[in-house]
């Protein structure tokens, strides 16, 4: 009798075992195969010609954002493609390279995050499960619009004032004092506008999805960890339907948000518990704000 529990308690830790590796293995396996693919398909980029040519100021501005993003979206579980959107579109970069940019670096960006995340324990698993294929439908079809129906030049001002809300709304949930926990419902529905808003205007599914969870008075440990564990697969259904409808262009940026992000993932998801959330939104959404108007600005 005791032989036969001992052998069913060892089955049931092996399982466990294996689904918890399942956490790192699929994001490993993901991104393995994705930059194969993207090796294969572009190699003259990938060689130390190519990249050598292309190493230039620009490449080190570009990774520059990507260490500012990531860091930003590790800690505060949003921001990410606000940031870099909002300085790559002041950089004068156009709003399809700049969006297939952001989402094609944070397929690497956000798996490094969600194995962070998963490693420090931040990732609640329910909320996870619930976000990840609506999620991903929006951005889907977010990013289908972007890259093959509308004109990315046209809609460069209407993205600089999204982003611009986008910023107030940060902005205020840090300014909120007492916040009641509700039940959240309709997650679905959160998760798909979340999905697609952040595909068409190059950002927000941190600021739409999760600063309406922390706003319901989830905890922030575990909803950051899990809005940022979902991104890695909302950004790769985007990232994948830009490379089918409308290629891979901007190489510079893809190659310095990729480096930036990769080396903060692992800071900006130890920093989660460590830092001031408040002050450090308000600071985000100002400087978001500034770049909108830079970029409003220029177009104007």
């Amino acid at each position: 009798m005791d032989t036969t529990l001992n052998n069913d308690n060892n089955t049931s830790k092996v399982e466990v075992s294996f689904k918890e590796r399942l956490w790192i293995i699929i994001p490993v396996v993901l991104l393995v195969g994705l930059l194969s693919t993207l090796v294969y398909n572009h190699y003259s980029e990938f060689t130390w010609d190519g990249f050598v040519g292309g190493f230039n100021q620009e490449l080190l501005v570009f990774f520059a954002i990507g260490v500012f993003a990531q860091l930003v979206d590790g800690t505060l579980g949003m921001g990410y493609g606000a940031t870099s959107s909002s300085f790559l579109l002041a950089y004068g970069i156009s709003p399809a390279i700049s969006s297939t940019g952001v989402h094609v670096a944070e397929m690497f960006t956000t798996g490094a995050s969600a194995i962070s995340h998963h490693k420090f324990g931040n990732i609640n698993k329910k909320l996870l499960k619930n976000l990840l294929i609506p999620g991903a439908i929006g951005s889907i079809t977010g990013a289908y619009l972007l890259a093959d129906v509308i004109d990315g030049d046209t809609i460069k001002p209407f993205i600089a004032i999204y982003l611009m809300i986008l910023a107030v709304v940060i902005i205020i949930k840090a300014l909120r004092k007492n916040i009641t926990k509700k039940k959240t419902k309709k997650l679905g529905f959160l998760a798909t506008f979340g999905g697609f808003m952040d595909s068409i205007g190059g950002g927000g599914w941190g600021p739409i999805v999760t600063s309406t969870l922390l706003g319901r008075g989830r905890n922030p440990r575990y909803t950051i960890g899990s809005v940022n564990a979902a991104e890695f697969v909302v950004s790769f259904a985007s990232g994948i339907t830009f490379m089918l409808f409308g290629g891979i262009n901007g190489w510079q940026v893809i190659i310095g948000l990729i480096l930036g992000g990769v080396i903060a993932a692992p800071l900006g998801a130890y920093l989660v518990n460590k830092i001031q959330r408040k002050p450090m939104m308000v600071v985000v959404g100002v400087l978001i704000i500034l770049l909108s108007l830079k970029t409003l600005w220029k177009f104007l």
